[in-house]
């Protein structure tokens, strides 16, 4: 947009103006020496003619229009790039500006040649073409103007970002881009800003994430989804927040990962790290009453009572169950953040967007189902077994991979940061998520006073055993409906078909069990045709996003993604965005109880909420990258927007009266 440091007879500067300068007055100075190889200062100052016009930066950002310069110089002579304030965010309508309010200078740098001496000052002219905006309306300015003396050149260089010595780095991963800019430690900075001076390269609008590692800060910026997505170099401003500001220029290179969060959007900064950890211990504590885990605590910790036996074998069922436990919500989280290292969009329950496994859990209730039932007994780990490490070691484990779709409101933030700390803080809180799961029966084994409080053992544990049967088989009808929601009905068919197999498999080892005689190998032979049908029938049945119809809402939201928001966010009204996945027990909760309420969706119509659902359910790497943004790891998440304003998080456990406070909120 700049014509700069070509042949005046290659440029033409019209004869008069053709907008005129009456809203933002422009003037232009010079200072220096017209002597060759030295360089000439020239400074545009432009003046608002009221308060509610603004300027525009050479990057304007989603509207507006950076300045169009000719400058007509002798040939030898070159002219640099036009160097500026720090500008301002203005936010309208969900689009984001770069401004200036107020009267401001830039600056332009004019390298003298060797026909100095013959160059007449008062010959040198500047055509500017720039845009003046109020909040409603936009007018285009132009004029044609002569350099005269004067000038507070030494003020005009103060307001202008200084560029740092050093070169920043920079590098692209997926839909956000992350710089590296030299900055000591000992630099306060308020709300730092990264203005992109790439055009069609980052997402102004979304709040951009900083974290600290020594004398590094790290900048992660969500890159235009409609952009070009790539560079080869990189320019741009770093406001401090206050005012100030520094100019930069990065290359690609390594940027590093890690670091500690001092800026970025709701939920993203890193509270101290002893409010994560009882976050952590406190939300997988909340995790025992889901329905898929308390029945396998529950008679886990009867078992205890039943086995009696010495302290030492409690203690050591204890231990072992933690163990289990720990082990497999580190495992979990390991891989979680190595795939996301290696690139890769997943959050928390990932391994739930993948038809395997949502398969595999359903045979794995089955099982659990059948074995509470009584059909058939696994007696080296059965989980109403006790004195047994190795069996409580498994039930660990299961209890934990169970309990991946159930997100609480003190774990959102702990497995938020998770994906934003260094590794091992990482993996510290997944074990303290672990820990806390695994805290109720880790007492229990130590505790005696504890396990005295249990009902004494008798004939009624059987049936209570059989009772618990009840939401195990409740939550294997679930997955049963996840199944078809994932892969389709004849999927979930063929599904069905496998598990009937190995249904059938374990009746008749419950029955040879109980006659005394030796039973699994007649469930290979039983279940085997049926896995081996599963093998080949699941991946040719299955069809990506299902077959169901979309589940009918009272409030009839719009489907989500970044555009649909920005539009519904620049109309006006009020948005209220849900996430949910079909796997996620508290999601379903919550929609019930608050969203989905006839008194909810009047509240809405009445104040002309827009509402937008994000599902999911099965990846999506948009949705995946809107989370990572806003500091969560996965579902639910719940943002309300109200016009002009940017998101507010809501609690994780909602109330159909916080729905309709908001809602009903005076504007």
């Amino acid at each position: 947009m700049l014509a700069l440091g070509t042949p005046a007879a290659a440029q033409d500067i019209p004869a008069s103006p053709r907008y005129g300068s009456a809203n933002i007055a422009a003037e232009l100075f010079a200072e220096g020496d017209l002597r060759a190889g030295e360089t000439l200062w020239l400074a545009l100052r432009f003046t608002p003619s009221s308060e509610e016009w603004h300027g525009y930066w050479s990057n304007p950002g989603d509207a507006g229009q950076g300045m169009q310069l000719v400058i007509p110089v002798p040939e030898g002579w070159t002219v640099g790039e036009p160097v500026y304030p720090v500008p301002e965010r203005l936010l309208i309508s969900g689009l984001m500006n770069h401004i200036y309010k107020g009267s401001y200078t830039v600056l332009v740098p004019v390298e003298v040649g060797a026909s100095a001496g013959t160059f007449d000052m008062d010959a040198l002219t500047v055509y500017a073409e720039y845009l003046a905006c109020t909040d409603r309306i936009c007018v285009p300015q132009d004029a044609i103007l002569t350099a005269q003396p004067g000038g507070d050149f030494a003020r005009w260089r103060a307001e202008i970002a200084p560029l740092i010595d050093a070169r920043a780095r920079f590098e692209i991963a997926g839909d956000t881009m992350r710089i590296a800019v030299p900055l000591p430690v000992s630099v306060v900075l308020p709300q730092p800003h990264v203005f992109v001076a790439n055009p069609q390269l980052a997402d102004y609008a979304v709040p951009q994430t900083f974290r600290r590692s020594g004398d590094l800060l790290i900048a992660e910026i969500p890159l235009d989804q409609y952009g070009t997505g790539q560079a080869d170099a990189l320019a741009g401003i770093l406001a401090f927040g206050d005012g100030p500001g520094v100019r930069f220029v990065a290359g690609p290179g390594a940027v590093p990962a890690g670091g500690e969060i001092i800026a970025g959007p709701v939920g993203a900064v890193t509270p101290p790290l002893w409010t994560l950890i009882l976050g952590a211990l406190a939300g997988g504590l909340l995790l025992n009453i889901m329905p898929c885990v308390f029945p396998i605590l529950s008679l886990k910790a009867l078992s205890l009572a039943r086995a009696g036996g010495s302290e030492s074998q409690a203690r050591s069922e204890g231990l072992a169950y933690t163990a289990g436990v720990v082990l497999a919500c580190v495992a979990l989280g390991a891989i979680m953040l190595a795939l996301r290292a290696a690139g890769e969009q997943v959050g928390w329950a990932f391994q739930l967007q993948e038809p395997g496994v949502v398969v595999a859990l359903l045979v794995l209730a089955v099982l659990i189902t059948a074995n509470f039932a009584g059909v058939f007994e696994l007696p080296s780990f059965s989980v109403t077994s006790g004195g047994k490490p190795a069996g409580a070691f498994a039930t660990g484990l299961l209890a934990a991979f169970v309990a991946t779709p159930c997100t609480g409101p003190f774990m959102a933030a702990a497995l938020g940061a998770a994906l934003l700390l260094p590794v091992g803080q990482a993996l510290l809180l997944f074990a303290l998520l672990g820990l806390g799961l695994a805290l109720p029966f880790l007492l229990l084994g130590f505790i005696p006073a504890l396990r005295r409080m249990l009902p004494r053992p008798g004939a009624w544990m059987e049936k209570f055993r059989r009772i618990m049967a009840i939401p195990m088989g409740l939550t294997a009808l679930a997955l049963i409906w996840l199944t078809v929601q994932i892969g389709g009905r004849g999927f979930a068919l063929f599904a069905l078909v496998m598990v009937f197999g190995i249904v059938l498999a374990l009746f008749v080892v419950g029955r040879l069990q109980r006659a005394g005689k030796l039973a699994w190998p007649a469930f290979g032979l039983i279940a085997a045709p049926f896995l081996i049908f599963g093998a080949f029938a699941l991946p040719s049945s299955y069809s990506a996003g299902g077959d169901a119809s979309p589940a009918q809402s009272l409030l009839a939201p719009q489907e989500f993604s970044r555009d649909a928001l920005a539009a519904a966010r620049a109309s006006g009204k009020p948005v209220f965005v849900w996430f949910t996945a079909d796997w996620c027990v508290t999601c379903k909760v919550n929609e019930s109880v608050a969203i989905e309420r006839e008194v909810t969706a009047q509240a809405f119509t009445d104040a002309g909420v827009i509402a937008m659902v994000a599902d999911w359910t099965l990846r999506d790497e948009e949705i995946t990258g809107f989370l990572t943004q806003q500091g969560v790891a996965g579902v639910p998440l719940y943002l309300w927007y109200e016009p002009g304003a940017e998101g507010e998080q809501l609690p994780q456990v909602l109330t159909a009266d916080m729905l309709i406070e908001r809602a009903s909120a005076p504007r």
